[in-house]
């Protein structure tokens, strides 16, 4: 079974996206972790986000990457430059990956404003997590 992780600031809305897409998309094949560099907790608003296109990441923890330091990852990405500026190493071969998603919870404005930056963000979480399990995880993916 591969393993991979979403690795972001907060772990608490475009890593806590990722990997419930990643998870949908993937299926049971494949083990995905997201983690933080720190830990902001589950925005409410990307747990708001999700709901509206059917997915429930209301039980979902933030948690730190050095949870994981014992996991041998084959995939590691980073959803954010300051994610990727910061990774820990992690002594194995995981491919890596990165995609620099604007961060939803700095949008400003009224509700309707904000909800609109969270859904912009889930749409293109959304479609490269399709890409990526469909590109490097070679699963039967639920498109």
């Amino acid at each position: 079974m591969k393993n991979v992780l979403v690795l972001c600031t907060g772990n608490s809305c475009r890593s806590q996206i990722a990997e419930a897409y990643l998870r949908h998309f993937a299926g049971d094949d494949v083990k995905i972790y997201s983690a933080g560099i720190e830990t902001h907790g589950v925005n409410p608003k990307a747990i708001k986000t999700m709901n509206d296109d059917g997915i429930d990441i209301s039980s979902h923890t933030s948690n730190h990457v050095d949870e994981y330091q014992h996991i041998r990852f084959d995939y590691i990405i980073t959803v954010c430059d300051n994610a990727k500026e910061n990774c820990p190493f992690y002594p194995t071969e995981a491919k890596r990956f990165h995609y620099n998603f604007p961060d939803p919870a700095k949008a400003r404005g009224i509700d309707e404003e904000v909800d609109k930056a969270f859904d912009e963000v889930r749409a293109l979480i959304k479609i490269y997590c399709q890409l990526f399990v469909k590109e490097q995880l070679e699963t039967k993916n639920h498109f």
